[in-house]
């Protein structure tokens, strides 16, 4: 490997988060020499390009974490963004509801947060949602969030490459990155030198950290979600329809979403993949990853920070098709497994893991040395977060 190449940023990893980070670069340096290493043969091949497509609103997030204030601006960000360059987005809204009385008291503490992190959002009567999504069904009350909304995926992530490129990054597919000495990074193509990389490499920003010799008790844990669509015509539900989620876990629970078509998908699920691209069944097993979930989930499972017992319990029947719409019609009721007739591509949830505290990180978690940045835990709703995520990391270069 004889070629050599320099530049000012080094990105590493071309998903969502890596392109837009790019782009700000480009930006603020707009003479600068920026490139974007993606290993796949495309741009957002992993989590970037499947996921829910839910433009959030961010009030979900403690009041002081990055993610609340990241998603808040983020929101606005992004559909200003797709609106420029003429991506649809469909502004459905969300509605969350309740199973029970007792969930009554966590769906207040969303309206609190809502609050604090200026999010608009407003608490609805039963009636009330029976006008906004007829379908749903709450115990109470709801809380109805106007400004979620949805896009495709695929169609962002196309519309943040032609951007990028357009002003001059110059993103290269089918480069892996292999070793990372200071500022020099090894390729599967090359060695390239520059003067600051950033790392955005998802499922696999803890590894290039430890190669970058940033020391941290962190290791990734891969949760698998799946997705199902339903034959129904567009319209069936005009809203996204949301349960309270578990405050003690880093998931949103199984929802129904209204797609960018109108059509109507539920998902995701939280099981725990036996490795970083396990996409189905044993494809993509790489058993150095299959030997690290079996050493940390045990520690995750006893972990005092979590549910993880039930979590794990809960979320394994769901491999079944009927498991995950029984769950789904707890928010909708006329759903069945019958409507539900295509799966969907599955994803796989980078989720950071502190294996000294035993914990699940709950927010964004951003590492600098002096050579090096690392986005790390950029997990939803970091797709909804990505260009306020890259105005954060950019601003800290400055």
């Amino acid at each position: 490997m004889s070629e050599s190449a320099t530049c000012d940023f080094l990105v590493i990893g071309a998903g969502i988060v890596g392109l837009a980070i790019a782009r700000e670069l480009s930006l603020n340096y707009p003479e600068a020499r920026i490139l974007v290493l993606e290993k796949e043969s495309a741009v957002a091949t992993h989590a970037s390009g499947r996921n829910s497509g839910v433009l959030h609103a961010g009030f979900y997030y403690a009041p002081d974490s990055l993610k609340a204030r990241l998603t808040r601006d983020g929101n606005s960000l992004l559909r200003n963004f797709l609106i420029e360059h003429n991506v649809p987005v469909r502004e459905c809204g969300k509605v969350v509801v309740t199973s029970d009385s007792e969930q009554l008291p966590a769906l207040d503490e969303l309206a609190r947060r809502a609050q604090l992190n200026g999010v608009n959002v407003s608490m609805i009567e039963a009636a009330e949602l029976a006008t906004l999504e007829p379908r749903a069904r709450t115990v109470d009350r709801a809380l109805w969030s106007p400004t979620t909304a949805v896009a495709d995926t695929t169609a962002v992530a196309d519309a943040m490459m032609r951007d990028v490129t357009n002003r001059g990054v110059n993103v290269s597919l089918n480069e892996q990155v292999l070793r990372v000495d200071e500022n020099t990074v090894t390729t599967s193509q090359r060695v390239v030198t520059a003067s600051h990389i950033i790392n955005c490499a998802g499922m696999y920003a803890d590894r290039i950290a430890t190669m970058s010799g940033v020391v941290h008790p962190y290791v990734v844990l891969p949760f698998k979600g799946l997705y199902w669509k339903a034959n129904l015509p567009a319209g069936f539900l005009t809203r996204h329809v949301y349960p309270v989620p578990d405050p003690r876990n880093p998931f949103l629970g199984v929802h129904a979403t209204v797609t960018i078509d109108g059509s109507v998908k539920i998902g995701p699920t939280a099981i725990p993949a036996l490795s970083r691209e396990n996409y189905s069944r044993l494809s993509g097993l790489q058993w150095n990853e299959v030997a690290e979930v079996f050493i940390n989930v045990p520690k995750f499972l006893t972990s005092s920070h979590h549910s993880g017992g039930q979590l794990i319990a809960s979320e394994v029947p769901k491999y079944l098709k009927s498991q995950l719409v029984a769950q789904a019609a707890h928010l909708v009721p006329e759903l069945t497994p019958q409507m539900f007739t295509h799966q969907l591509r599955p994803g796989i949830r980078a989720q950071l893991f502190d294996t000294v505290n035993k914990k699940l990180e709950m927010d964004f978690v951003i590492k600098h040395n002096e050579f090096s940045t690392h986005i790390l835990n950029a997990v939803s709703p970091a797709w909804t977060s990505s260009l306020a995520v890259a105005r954060q990391v950019v601003a800290q270069l400055a």
